[in-house]
């Protein structure tokens, strides 16, 4: 049996930055190279650039008008004007033209009265140098423009020209190669269909986006195998093809068929392995020796799940491949907000935390996303990411935290948050939204109905989805509002009518037909999250067929989307599970019709006119719209976009 790694002593992203940093010698490592000074912006000097030239080369006027000698103007009085010649005492100029021999001051165009053609009349004196910009006036021959390891700005390349330097001597380009690893994995070059347990792979693609963005000249490798020795060549490989950096992705964990760091001991020094980071924990960093034939290069380990090597990519190899050239390490912007929902957290790990943020009144309003190292998806929804310290236990709902802003801020105007129950018409109205003129952007954290209301009592979102029905008035969602929501006035819009029911496996082999069967034991049930709208509705006809949740085998396992709760069906792990037909139909799975039921928009009312809420009722109000929520199957769009009242149930 092959030996697994065991990490214990984990340690902080900033010392395993401070590590490597300690250790690797950037000038011996990164050597100089000249580049055109009009492909430099981005680089870094080598060294100090001197200017050859003075800016400007000659005394020019800075102003249209008329070069004079400023004493010829003295005794000029608005009563009484002095009289100048054409061509001995004054001479026409543009800006930028050089001052005319024997001149020493401009007067502007419009303060010149002309009385003939070869007569101008002046009425107020001109100081010596006035409007004239003097050689040397922004750069001096032979001083200092630039200083070494500055990275050049667009405006420096100007300065460089200006001052006649036209090749600039510049730090090389950090080299860096990613080598992905798995048996599992395939290459996405060769546009795979995935079977069970296989992966496409997607980590290098995304290192390649962060390195084009770093100014660092990357490349990778296909997709190596579960193998020391093919992994151990890959990585000399990477080396000898002169590399400053090889970045292996996946590898670094505790499996047995985890070789990272067995390749990484034999041709160098381990310096880390495991920072303190939820995700991104199995991070290694290590440096060559004389065994590897290339001494002194950097070697990273990069967790194969994509949230942690995102997180190894940005706290740890970021800084250092900055370092290594002397640029700017990457930065993000950060912003207070307040989470909108209770988050949890392990102690003795800093947790990333991937948020839907937008601005709510004067507040920025953060909804966790889902949490989990393989959750690619939490990458491309949010807009912001916040890091829960080690020594907390989580943050409480309402607390305001600082966050990294993954958008510019004033984005955040233009973002529509939604908390509460999931459907597939959102994403729709999501792409929608996305095409008009002014675009919205529709963020969604799935907190089920009852978490939606929450967010609304907590001023968290600013608006929420819920199908909450209530046995005893026959009515939807104003029962609870009237609970839990006595404080807050809400405007209820109706998005759609739709249809409940078991999802089950296409052709149904367990002929199952109503919550009945979920008693029987060849059947198991996949089961929405508590305070969804879904779970309530099953636990209302569990309990109408006298049927105690003990009995139903199943019943405590939890997904939050109806989506999600079809793929467990289309994958074996369940035999059933409770959703709207539209999840069943986009997966191809048979559909048990259980109920009817009313999906509505609950807006608070001094959100209203909010242009965002005003844009979003608009879309949903349009004939195109109603047609294309019912393409989608398992819907009604008789009460779409209407005020909804207490009592009308399905209408």
């Amino acid at each position: 049996m092959a030996k697994r790694n065991i990490y214990l002593d984990t340690i902080p992203v900033e010392e395993a930055v401070a590590r490597a940093k300690a250790v690797l010698d950037r000038k011996a490592l990164i050597a100089s190279e000249t580049v055109p000074t009009h492909e430099a912006a981005g680089r870094v000097t080598a060294g100090p650039i001197f200017a050859r030239c003075s800016s400007p080369t000659f005394h020019s006027a800075a102003m249209d008008g008329i070069a004079v000698r400023a004493d010829t103007t003295f005794a000029a009085r608005e009563d009484r004007p002095v009289s100048l010649a054409h061509g001995t005492q004054f001479v026409f100029v543009n800006t930028g033209n050089p001052l005319p021999e024997g001149m020493n001051a401009v007067i502007m165009i419009e303060n010149v009265v002309q009385k003939d053609e070869a007569t101008a009349l002046i009425d107020a004196p001109a100081f010596p140098w006035q409007h004239v910009r003097r050689i040397g006036e922004d750069i001096v021959a032979t001083e200092l423009l630039i200083p070494q390891f500055r990275q050049l700005a667009p405006c420096d390349i100007g300065a460089l020209l200006s001052a006649g330097i036209y090749e600039v001597q510049v730090r090389e380009q950090v080299r860096a190669v990613f080598v992905p690893t798995g048996d599992e994995v395939l290459d996405f070059h060769d546009r795979p269909e995935p079977r069970a347990g296989q992966v496409i792979e997607s980590n290098s693609q995304v290192f390649m986006a962060y390195a084009a963005s770093w100014g660092v000249r990357a490349s990778f490798t296909p997709p190596v195998p579960d193998d020391e020795e093919t992994l151990h060549r890959a990585v000399l490989d990477g080396l000898a093809s002169g590399n400053h950096a090889v970045i292996v992705g996946a590898g670094s964990s505790a499996g047995s068929k985890d070789y990272t760091r067995r390749v990484f001991e034999s041709v160098g020094r381990v310096l880390v392995h495991g920072i303190s980071v939820m995700p991104g924990k199995p991070t290694l960093v290590a440096v060559t020796d004389e065994r590897s034939g290339h001494p002194g290069r950097l070697l990273v380990g990069a967790p194969g799940y994509p949230v942690s090597a995102v997180v190894c990519l940005e706290k740890v190899l970021a800084p250092i491949l900055a370092w290594l050239t002397g640029a700017a390490e990457p930065e993000r912007a950060t912003a207070q907000v307040t989470l909108a929902r209770k988050t949890p957290s392990k102690p003795g790990m800093r947790e990333a935390l991937r948020l839907a943020a937008g601005r709510i009144g004067g507040r920025i309003v953060a909804a966790p996303l889902a949490r989990g190292a393989g959750m690619i998806t939490t990458l491309t929804r949010a807009q912001a990411v916040a890091y829960i310290p080690e020594a907390s236990e989580g943050i409480d709902e309402g607390e305001t935290v600082t966050a990294e802003l993954l958008v510019p801020k004033t984005e955040l105007d233009r973002v529509l948050v939604h908390v509460g129950s999931h459907d597939n018409t959102l994403d729709m109205l999501a792409n929608e939204l996305m095409g008009l003129t002014q675009p919205l952007r529709l963020v969604s954290s799935h907190a089920g109905s009852m978490g939606g209301l929450t967010a609304l009592k907590a001023g968290s979102a600013l608006f929420a989805g819920a199908h909450l029905f209530d046995p005893e008035t026959d009515d939807f969602n104003f029962p609870f509002i009237a609970r839990y929501l006595k404080e807050l006035d809400v405007t209820v819009v109706n998005l759609a009518i739709r249809h409940q029911g078991l999802i089950v496996p296409k052709g149904n082999p367990l002929s199952i037909q109503g919550v009945e069967d979920l008693t029987r034991e060849d059947v198991r049930l996949i089961n929405r999250q508590r305070g969804a709208g879904t779970r309530i509705l099953l636990d209302h006809h569990l309990k109408t067929a006298g049927i105690a949740p003990a009995d139903v085998r199943g019943y405590d396992n939890e997904e939050f989307t109806h989506m999600a709760v079809a793929v467990n069906v289309l994958t074996g792990a369940a035999s059933c599970g409770l959703g709207i037909f539209a999840a069943a139909k986009a997966l191809g799975l048979d559909f048990v019709p259980l109920a009817r039921e009313r999906y509505d928009l609950v807006i608070p009312t001094a959100h209203m006119n909010d242009p965002r809420i005003t844009a979003l009722l608009a879309t949903i109000g349009q004939n195109a719209i109603k047609a294309a929520i019912n393409g989608l199957g398992g819907y009604e769009t008789s009460l779409t976009g209407q005020v909804m009242r207490p009592g009308m149930g399905l209408g």
